[in-house]
This record gives C-alpha cells, sequence and structure tokens, in this order.
C-alpha cells in the first residue's frame, strides 16, 4: 500500500496469488448465450436464428441463491480492451461462496461475437447488463466496474434516476474509469492511436502475432514501473483479446473516449449522479497510485463527491493483472457489506 495514503482510504489487505487462471479455462466456465439488441433481451434457443448475435456471459453462485428472487446479486463489468478475462485472476480470489455473481462480456469482446458493422457505444453495453438482469432475474445488485465500463454504470444510475425499474443498484464500485470528463486523459499511444488508421493497421498485427502484441501491450503503460508481465500473461492476455478475431474491436470501440467527452459529459458525471442519487445507492471509488490513465479522477472524485469511499492500490491500471488479491478483498468487502448473497 501507498504510505501517504490515509489508512481509511486504503484497500483492504488479502493473501498470495493462487494459479493464474488461463483464458481457455476462463471461457470454458462460461456460456454463450443469443441476444437481440433490438429488442434489448436474451433469446431462447428456441427463439434464436443461425445468425441471432450470442454474447459470452459467467456466472458463479451456490443453487439456493439463485433461486431466491431476493437474493443480492454481485455484477462485475470488465475492462478496455480485455474483456471479462481481465476479472479471472480475481474471481479465483473470490471464491465459491461469495454470490451470486454475474460477469458480463460486452458484444465485441472475449468470447462475445464481433459483428463488423455494430453500433459500439455505453449505452448499448448498459443495455446488455439490463437485459442479463432480466435473464437472470436480478432484483437487487452491487455493481463493480473496472476501466471503462464506469461509463457503463453510471449510464444505468441515470436510469435508475430517471424510471422505475426491475433491477436495483444498491453500491457501485468503480475502479480506474472515467467520473469525469474533465478528469479523462489517455496517454497518446493507447486509446488515441487505436481509433486513428494506424491503429486499425495495427490491430491486424496484434490479431497474427502475439509477439507484436507482447511489445505493443508493454508500450501501453498499463503498468507500474517495477511490474513485468511474464510471458505467460501475455500470451494469456492475447488469447483472450483476439479470440473471434477480437483485435479489430479494440479499433472499432476505441471512440468511447470521444463519445465520453463530447456527447455525455453532463449525464455520465459521477458528481451529478450523486448529487440526484442523495445517499440512495452506496459509492466506492478505486484507483491506482501509478495509473497513467485515470490519475486524476481520485482527486477530482475527493473533492466533488465526499459522500464517496475512496480505496486506492499500488501499481499501474491493471490492478487486476498486478494485485488482483488487493482487489479481490476489496470487493469482497464492499459485496459483504451490501447483502451480496443475502436475501433482501
Amino acid at each position: 500500500m501507498s504510505s501517504n495514503v490515509p489508512p481509511q482510504d486504503q484497500a483492504p489487505v488479502a493473501a498470495g496469488h493462487p494459479a493464474r487462471v488461463t483464458a481457455a479455462e476462463w471461457f470454458a466456465g462460461g456460456q454463450r448465450i443469443p441476444y437481440d439488441p433490438q429488442s434489448v433481451r436474451v433469446l431462447t434457443e428456441q427463439e434464436a436464428t443461425p445468425g441471432s448475435l450470442r454474447v459470452f456471459e459467467r456466472t458463479a453462485a451456490a443453487p439456493a441463491q439463485t433461486q431466491d428472487p431476493d437474493t443480492t446479486w454481485l455484477t462485475l463489468l470488465p475492462g478496455f480492451p480485455d474483456g471479462s478475462y481481465g476479472w479471472a485472476q480475481v474471481d479465483r480470489l473470490l471464491g465459491p461462496d461469495l454470490g451470486p455473481r454475474l460477469y458480463a462480456e460486452p458484444v465485441g469482446q472475449g468470447d462475445s461475437d464481433k459483428p463488423r458493422d455494430y453500433p459500439y457505444s455505453t449505452v448499448e453495453r448498459a443495455d446488455l447488463v439490463e437485459a442479463l438482469w432480466r435473464y437472470h432475474g436480478v432484483r437487487r445488485t452491487v455493481v463493480v466496474t473496472f476501466d471503462y465500463t464506469s461509463l457503463a454504470v453510471l449510464e444505468l444510475l441515470r436510469r435508475q434516476l430517471e424510471h422505475p425499474h426491475d433491477t436495483t443498484i444498491t453500491a457501485a464500485f468503480m475502479v480506474n474509469g472515467g467520473l469525469f470528463a474533465d478528469a479523462h486523459t489517455h496517454p497518446w499511444q493507447s486509446t488515441p492511436l487505436l481509433r486513428s488508421p494506424l491503429g486499425a493497421l495495427s490491430m491486424r498485427g496484434w490479431q497474427r502475432s502475439p509477439r507484436a502484441f507482447g511489445a505493443a501491450w508493454k508500450r501501453a503503460r498499463l503498468y507500474s514501473r517495477n511490474y513485468h508481465p511474464a510471458p505467460q500473461e501475455l500470451a494469456e492476455l492475447h488469447s483472450a483479446i483476439t479470440r473471434r478475431d477480437g483485435a479489430a474491436f479494440a479499433h472499432n470501440a476505441a471512440g468511447f473516449t470521444v463519445e465520453y467527452r463530447r456527447r455525455y459529459a453532463d449525464r455520465w458525471d459521477l458528481a451529478a449522479v450523486a448529487r440526484e442519487l442523495d445517499g440512495t445507492v452506496a459509492l466506492y471509488v478505486g484507483g491506482s497510485d501509478e495509473d497513467a490513465y485515470e490519475h486524476r479522477q481520485i482527486p477530482a472524485a475527493r473533492q466533488r463527491v465526499p459522500q464517496a469511499k475512496i480505496l486506492t492500490f499500488p501499481g499501474g491500471h491493471l490492478t487486476t493483472s498486478e494485485h488482483p488479491d488487493l482487489l479481490a478483498a476489496a470487493i469482497r468487502d464492499i459485496a459483504e457489506r451490501h447483502g451480496v448473497g443475502a436475501s433482501s
């Protein structure tokens, strides 16, 4: 932990890491289900056609927990561009007793389909999450986001304020994500480059060559100065990101930064959302000491959203890789505090 952070702002400490979960193991533990983005609902296999869109999801729970409709769920939304596999090491550390929990995989990531002509956006990601909640009968949930899906939960909180929902978010924990458009910055060799024609060309290189992927990944300033990912870790990330010709998604979806700043800056502003929620949803914000991407969000959150609990982690942007034990401990603490697994 960083020594300059007040004790109340430090994430809980957890034990060491178990064996690393491979991409194959992660995806084998979930399922690809048919989804219709037009009607915003999960389809039955009888309703699905050969060309139906399929999305990956993964759940973990004791059978009794999913059978009780009043049980509070834990929903975990992934980062960009590693998708739900980014949660794999954290999930192992959460253990089998914390649940029910749902990992959603946006269209274009991981084992979800990656259509070329598709309106990739934060709004459609929020639509998918709502469809999965309806599919599983989720009435109450704690939501944890990493990286760009902070925007999706802010959209979902806006919807919760605007009209009654079948699902109520009771707490939100947003880690290393965008919360205020004026505090948002990305190194040029990350999303700004990915959005460009050169970025599209580079993604074809990622798809074909693990070596090209590894070199670019290490240049992207995703880790702290002292963390050097092992070749096997990079190989598994490459496997997850390029699954089903997935490298192209990194170019197609990198526009979320422009969408955030130019169109929805006010709607997805945490301070504005928090004021309207007026304490009805517990808010937690996580940040990493050496995050090159969202390092300005934490001081902004402290100043603008004093009711939010701030947790800080050592390391760089990819806390899910560098410190999954600390992140898992923080998630478990928040989940237990807000009744995940208990009936409302």
